[in-house]
């Protein structure tokens, strides 16, 4: 059963993570927070919602990871699905990340 009706869940390995950084969608920005992070994609849980549209193009810039720019998979309020561009070195950035900063976190409860 997923948490959100419709939504294709990512088969990749997911781990989570706390890093912050913005989010650009056209005129619009937002900062948040990578929720989780798998070498195709990442969710995103940000300060205030987007209304970007499934298909969309954004950016994501972090310290940690740089920036990156994928496909909206799926937008629920203030959060978002994103899968990588295939031709991008996400995975390269996203690799690099795991192997000298990444550590395991846990829910904030």
């Amino acid at each position: 059963m997923h948490l959100f009706p419709g939504i294709k869940a990512r088969k990749a390995e997911r781990k989570r993570t706390r890093i912050t950084g913005t989010v650009r969608y056209g005129m619009q920005h937002a900062l948040g927070r990578v929720i989780d992070l798998s070498a195709v994609g990442m969710a995103l849980d940000l300060e205030k919602p987007l209304h970007a549209a499934i298909g969309s193009r954004i950016r994501v810039e972090s310290e940690a990871l740089g920036l990156i720019e994928g496909t909206v998979q799926w937008c629920h309020g203030a959060r978002l699905g994103v899968q990588f561009d295939r031709s991008s070195n996400a995975f390269a950035k996203v690799a690099s990340y795991f192997r000298f900063f990444h550590r395991e976190t846990r829910p904030l409860r």
